[in-house]
């Protein structure tokens, strides 16, 4: 009896030797899915911020500019016409001479004035269209550098390199060295990769544009999916009686929110832009694509926060007096919105990062401008990466890297909203 206890005693304790050893084990595996995901995302943020962190410092140069009438008015009439027209490039040329009056040849003054980029001749048109009296004056005034140069003096291009394998050559790295003394050049402060549109220069293109599109793209969306999220919600769950037809619906809803999101862009060219003939490539099209996209998800999410309101509320509010609606409006809806709103959330931050929609729809175009309102021609910064990240230059890599930040912060912006929100309105009972 006694042998017997004791083996009964063994296995137990083997069985449960094992059983922990599988209990830490498992532990052990979990601490280390956790681990390895951690590291992933610090490598994934680390090389994003490594190689887009150079893009909000941008290189420019200070020249002396002299408003020649000779050049400013050829025929020598003053007028704002001949002011518009005139050839700024030469003044630009010619700054650059006076610093290096060495520099003679055609070919040399082609590769010297390549060092500044071609948004200073339109600068120099718009200030002197603003000021027309310091026409035959001097004036210093600052301007961007070329790409090339800027990824020089960050290092992104190797000036040991031979000359045949790098975009500079060798007489322009000297004349490179020769305006950081003399000219002022260095890097500071890239404000107008926050606030200009896209550009076929890249030391010229910035997310304002796609910033402003995306921010009018959601705009639409929220107003749109929000309430009308809400309100099928409600429906559904507060007055809607059982029936096959309520079932079909819900079982719509559900696999409506895993439809691939292209097939949303594919059904808005062909509802808003073939049938309505709404303007493509604006915010409004894509606010409306991007409703039908986050509607399932807002109504899911929404459709549990009610169910997740007890009864006894419900059965609270009728037992006073209120009618159904003022059950609903008064009690039940306050108690659900945290949860709405944490759909909303959700649904916003799907419609963010979307571009595939997007694309079907004709915002893929090049776009210049910043929009100034839902209807005109604009981009998202989901799509304006995709764009970059397709370019070859070296400039673009950088601010594809950099428009990927951008869109990080704006989330967490748009999160963090949303969820101050979600505080304000909770309630306990």
């Amino acid at each position: 009896m006694n042998r017997s206890l004791e083996e009964t005693r063994a296995r137990v304790e083997r069985s449960l030797r094992r059983r922990y050893w599988a209990e830490r084990r498992f532990r052990a595996y979990g601490l280390l899915a956790v681990l390895m995901g951690i590291m992933f995302v610090f490598v994934l943020f680390g090389s994003i911020v490594s190689k887009g962190y150079t893009a909000f410092r941008q290189a420019y140069l200070t020249l002396e500019v002299h408003y020649d009438p000779a050049v400013l008015y050829p025929d020598g009439v003053p007028s704002a016409e001949a002011l518009a027209g005139a050839n700024y490039s030469v003044l630009i040329r010619n700054s650059l001479r006076e610093l290096f009056p060495d520099v003679t040849g055609r070919a040399e003054l082609r590769q010297l004035s390549q060092l500044v980029s071609t948004s200073a001749t339109h600068q120099l048109q718009q200030h002197l269209m603003a000021h027309p009296e310091l026409v035959g004056q001097r004036e210093s005034r600052r301007f961007l550098a070329r790409a090339e140069v800027d990824q020089l003096l960050k290092g992104a291009i190797d000036r040991n390199a031979g000359e045949e394998s790098r975009a500079l050559t060798d007489q322009q790295l000297g004349w490179i060295d020769a305006l950081e003394k003399r000219a002022g050049l260095r890097l500071e402060f890239n404000a107008a990769f926050l606030t200009n549109g896209d550009s076929r220069e890249p030391e010229q293109a910035g997310v304002g544009g796609a910033l402003v599109g995306s921010i009018y793209t959601l705009l639409v969306t929220l107003l749109l999916s929000f309430p009308i999220g809400v309100a099928a919600a409600v429906y559904l769950e507060e007055f809607a009686r059982r029936s096959r037809w309520t079932d079909i619906i819900e079982v719509n809803i559900n696999n409506l929110a895993a439809v691939p999101s292209i097939v949303y862009g594919l059904l808005g060219l062909a509802v808003f832009l073939n049938f309505f003939e709404l303007p493509r490539s604006a915010p409004l099209v894509g606010g409306l694509v991007l409703t039908l996209l986050t509607l399932p998800t807002i109504i899911i999410a929404s459709r549990a926060a009610l169910k997740s309101v007890p009864p006894s509320i419900r059965e609270a509010a009728l037992g006073v007096g209120a009618s159904k609606l003022q059950m609903v409006a008064h009690h039940v809806l306050p108690l659900a919105m945290p949860g709405m709103l944490t759909g909303a959330i959700i649904g916003m931050a799907r419609a963010l990062g979307e571009s595939a929609p997007l694309l079907m729809i004709g915002m893929v175009a090049f776009i210049v401008d910043v929009p100034g309102g839902i209807t005109d021609p604009a981009t998202v910064l989901p799509v304006q990466i995709f764009l970059w990240a397709d370019s070859p230059e070296q400039a673009f890599i950088e601010r594809t890297s950099a428009a990927i930040l951008v869109l990080l912060a704006f989330l967490i912006v748009m999160n963090g909203l949303a969820v101050i929100l979600r505080k304000r309105f909770e309630r306990r009972w």
